[in-house]
This record gives C-alpha cells, structure tokens and sequence, in this order.
C-alpha cells in the first residue's frame, strides 16, 4: 500500500490526513454516514487503491467509521494513544491540533505499519455492550448508594435515592438475564463461556465480561496481558534508583476492573493462582503486586482454557507456558 490515511476522530467530526506519494491532502468531516461516504468520495480523487488507515482508539466514537472503512477492504489500525502521543514527542511536536494530530497518525503508520484492526463478532460486539451497560450500572449503584449512606438531609432527597437505586437494581437484574441469555443464543459463546466458568474464580457474568472484550482473538497470553495493562513495570536504574515495580495500567481498563474480584477468589480457590500467589508473598512481594500478578495469571489461564478448547485442569495448565 502507498497511501496511508490518519484520521482523528471526535465525538461530532474527524479531520484526516492523506498521505499519496509524497503529497499531503487534508479535509474534515463529519462523523457520521453521509461523512464517511463523504470521506470514500474524496479519497478517491486522489488514490483509487487499498489504503491504510490509522486511527486512536477513542473512546467510542471511532467505531462507526473503522466497521465503515474495513467492510470497504480498507486495512484499518486502531492505535493506542499513547503510542502516537510518544511518536508526537519524538518528533518534537508543539502544536497539538486536528490537522496536526490527524497527520501525526498518518506519519505514524506510514512509519511503524501498526497491526491491522480486526472487527469482532457481531454476536461479540452486542455481548460487549451488554456487559459494558452493565459495568455503568453498577457503578451508578455504588455512586448513589454511598450518597444515600451519607445520610442526606431532606427526606425527599433520601426518598428519591432509595427509589433510583430500586429501579437501578431492576436494570441490573435486567442486564445480567439479557446477557445469560446473549451467551446461551449463540453456540459458540455458550460453548466458550462454560470453558471459562471451569476455571475456579471464574463465573458467568465475568466469563461474559471477558469475551465481550474479545479476548479470544489474540495469539499469545503475552499479548493479551499487555493489551490489559497487566505486565509489570520496572524502574530501576545504575545503583540509586530502584522503584517498586508497578502494573503499566497501559491497555483495557475495562478487563482490569472485571478481574479484580475474580483474581481475590482465585487466590483462595484456584490451586494455580493460590501456589503462584504463595511463592510471590514468600519472596516478599507487595499484598497490591501479588493481586497483580494473580490477575495477570488468571487472564493467562483464561487464554490457555479458550485456544485449548478444554476445561480447566491444573494438571495441564501448570506444564504449560502460561
């Protein structure tokens, strides 16, 4: 491919970049169908052949037009970004605009041709906002909770608490059926999820979490932790410096909340997880970095039960690489 297209992407329009042979075109648009046909037209004025398109993986707005883009036989790259922001710093980028970021990532991919993008499952992308709409849920439920625990004054304001979490607690109940139901739907879900639920720490609604971020497309247990922001970090440094190693946090937010609690129980009921926990604490690892590690190590089982396609046996797992 000679042309690389940067895109980067807001909530009402995104501003790309064009990069053919040499030349640079540039032009906003906006974010929604009639932009992205809008975007197709213009492209092609100037590059009739397969291009490859870079854009950050912001929050949900990029969505639209990588599914837009790639079912069109466009490669598609969805960057952390960080990456980019790093790649800006090396270039001693000062001006931080659309027109500039949307060209930073053109440059980016014509530089380092990122991996291509890879749209889930339909059935895989439905799950993840379940189970998403889900996660918001209960975080409301936590947010207003506490201020109804804080003992407001008024009694209309405690009234009106305590009938928001009532109905909260209804859409919850809601969700959770709706994604039972999702996962028993689709055969290849039903079949996944109940690999996953083998796994002691495991239950059904993080086995829904888990493949609603579609942790079943990567190729390593490596990978997969790195994208959840589960590798540690070391800072050490000549004889002086020799920080604490810390989780990056750099990747899926979302599976690192989702594995918090599960990680806890399998510390306890996982023979895996519980032996690799007990050597960590007898070397004198931090109670926070044994978590860490012991949610990374959960992940890494996860992934060795779904490419397996076998249930959970600690037997096989502990000779395997993960």
């Amino acid at each position: 491919m000679s042309a690389v297209l940067g895109i980067d992407v807001a909530k009402e329009t995104y501003h790309a970049t064009l990069l053919v042979e040499g030349r640079r075109f540039n032009r906003t648009f906006n974010n929604r169908g009639s932009g992205f046909a809008e975007l197709c037209h213009w492209v092609r004025k100037h590059y009739s052949g397969q291009l490859l398109v870079g854009m950050e993986a912001t929050g949900r707005y990029w969505e639209g037009l990588a599914y837009y883009l790639h079912e069109r036989g466009h490669v598609v790259s969805v960057i952390n970004p960080s990456r980019t922001s790093h790649f800006a710093r090396s270039k001693m980028a000062r001006n931080k605009t659309d027109a500039v970021d949307s060209a930073l990532i053109a440059e980016y991919c014509l530089a380092q041709r990122p991996e291509a993008w890879v749209p889930p499952l339909p059935e895989v992308r439905e799950l993840q906002a379940l189970v998403r709409h889900l996660e918001a849920l209960q975080g409301l439920r936590t947010q207003q909770s506490n201020r109804l625990q804080a003992c407001p004054p008024s009694s209309d304001v405690r009234s009106s608490l305590e009938s928001l979490l009532a109905h909260v607690d209804e859409q919850i109940e809601d969700i959770q059926r709706k994604i039972r139901e999702h996962v028993d739907q689709h055969p290849g879900l039903k079949e996944q999820s109940a690999l996953l639920e083998s796994i002691p720490g495991i239950g059904q609604i993080t086995a829904a979490r888990l493949l609603g971020e579609n942790i079943q497309q990567f190729t390593s247990a490596r990978a997969l932790t790195a994208y959840a922001g589960l590798t540690p970090r070391q800072k050490v440094s000549g004889t002086s410096v020799h920080g604490r190693s810390r989780l990056c946090k750099t990747g899926n937010q979302h599976l690192r909340r989702d594995l918090f609690f599960p990680a806890m129980v399998a510390m306890r009921y996982n023979p895996l997880v519980a032996a690799f926990c007990r050597r960590l604490r007898e070397r004198g690892k931090h109670k926070m970095a044994v978590v860490g590690a012991a949610m990374r190590k959960l992940l890494a089982i996860a992934f060795g039960v779904l490419k397996s396609n076998r249930p959970f046996d600690p037997h096989i797992l502990q000779r395997s690489p993960i």
